[in-house]
């Protein structure tokens, strides 16, 4: 059975329930990438992305590729290892944090040890060789968009607290270091040149404008910052 025949008779209740695993909860809907030089198969992998309930955006080459703007959905890469002008490995590491939040997922018709180790390092989710089960790609997919969901998630969450920090004063900016640092308002006060009560006040703004819900709330989001480690020091 060839690579073809194999995709377009796994697109039954297998690949339903395979595609169904794959956690829901953003609005966008995700976006699976492929590139491949093959133009068969990239249509079969479309074909059998699209059954599965995604959307499937195809390439045939890494440059392509990279000449694409960066999804802000959730999204992954399924990538052949064979390709014209880059190679999928030269590609996963060009990607780097140009691409952040979109797992990979290698292809290749003829994979080796060296090819997969140095695949599986570069931080790819799946190394899969044609012919290969439909439901074994779906699954890999399912997973790569779970990973790239939580990874967006979590970059949304990094600029909201970004912008919470820009938009403190610089003497709350001062009043916070101070206080996730463990300064007591009367050294924060004496510290600062300020009165205690000026100091309180400054710390319930601070409060407020972080979203934080307690003193280690704050001090959690101080060290996600990176704030914590420089005042350490």
């Amino acid at each position: 059975m060839s690579y073809v025949e194999l995709l377009s008779r796994s697109t039954g209740p297998g690949t339903c329930n395979a595609a169904s695993s794959a956690p829901a909860g953003l609005c966008a809907s995700p976006i699976v990438f492929v590139v491949d030089d093959d133009d068969s198969v990239r249509r079969s992998l479309e074909l059998l992305i699209d059954a599965a309930g995604w959307r499937a955006e195809t390439f045939a080459s890494a440059l392509d590729f990279l000449a694409s703007p960066r999804p802000l959905t959730p999204s992954c890469l399924v990538l052949d290892v064979a390709l014209p002008d880059l190679n999928g490995l030269e590609l996963q590491e060009r990607i780097g944090n140009r691409r952040f939040g979109m797992p990979i997922i290698f292809i290749t018709g003829c994979g080796d040890v060296p090819t997969t180790v140095r695949a599986m390092k570069g931080g790819a989710i799946e190394f899969l060789t044609k012919p290969f089960c439909a439901d074994a790609l779906l699954d890999a997919i399912g997973q790569a968009l779970a990973k790239s969901r939580t990874a967006l998630g979590e970059e949304d969450e990094m600029r909201l607290l970004q912008e919470h920090h820009a938009s403190l004063s610089p003497r709350e900016r001062e009043v916070m270091a101070a206080v996730v640092a463990g300064r007591l308002n009367k050294q924060v006060a004496g510290d600062l040149g300020i009165s205690e009560i000026t100091v309180k006040a400054h710390r319930g703004k601070v409060m407020r404008k972080m979203k934080a819900r307690s003193l280690p709330d704050l001090v959690n989001m101080a060290a996600r910052l990176g704030l914590a480690s420089r005042n350490d020091r």
